[in-house]
């Protein structure tokens, strides 16, 4: 099973939250792979890049979130983990796992998680590989509710603010070695 199967099992054919999901990934694959091009010394896996982020959001369908058509019960924040998890069901590598899980915001610490009780387990979910926060910060310059377009860095950071200062310093140190 890849990822398409996973995304074919759990989103009904022609529904908005598929449509959404797989615009957005895309999106998203493509600013990684841009990056992993401008960057060819950091030696990225390219094969990882895409299906990461193609496999980032797979957990939105199990949120609350009408707007972009999912009817789940719980909050967005935990759509990473929640896709974490239906990964390592499927038999899905841990990398798109760990991918998933890690991608909520700029990555959140166990100390951000805890000290703004936000509903997710109790660890570090913060991207480690280059993998993983290159598709973590590819992943801020595009919102599910204006698909195909592209944040300025002023936007993107803007929107990390609602995750507190840990989350911008983590965008800007990503803008140093990325852009």
């Amino acid at each position: 099973m890849n990822i398409t199967d996973v995304i074919d099992k759990y989103y009904l054919p022609e529904s908005d939250s598929k449509r959404i999901l797989l615009t957005h990934s895309r999106s998203v694959a493509n600013k990684a792979l841009w990056i992993a091009h401008r960057h060819p010394e950091l030696k990225m896996d390219e094969t990882l890049l895409w299906d990461g982020a193609m496999a980032h959001d797979v957990g939105i369908y199990l949120t609350n979130a009408p707007e972009i058509g999912c009817f789940g019960s719980f909050p967005y924040v935990c759509h990473g983990y929640l896709g974490a998890d239906l990964l390592r069901k499927e038999g899905l590598s841990p990398l798109l796992a760990r991918i998933c899980e890690r991608h909520t915001g700029a990555g959140l610490s166990e100390t951000e998680i805890v000290t703004k009780a936000l509903p997710l387990p109790h660890r570090d979910l913060l991207p480690v590989s280059l993998e993983e926060q290159v598709i973590c910060f590819s992943d801020k310059f595009f919102s599910k509710t204006h698909l195909g377009e592209e944040k300025s860095i002023e936007k993107a950071r803007k929107s990390l603010a609602k995750y507190g200062e840990e989350g911008v310093a983590r965008f800007d140190s990503w803008c140093e070695l990325f852009l």
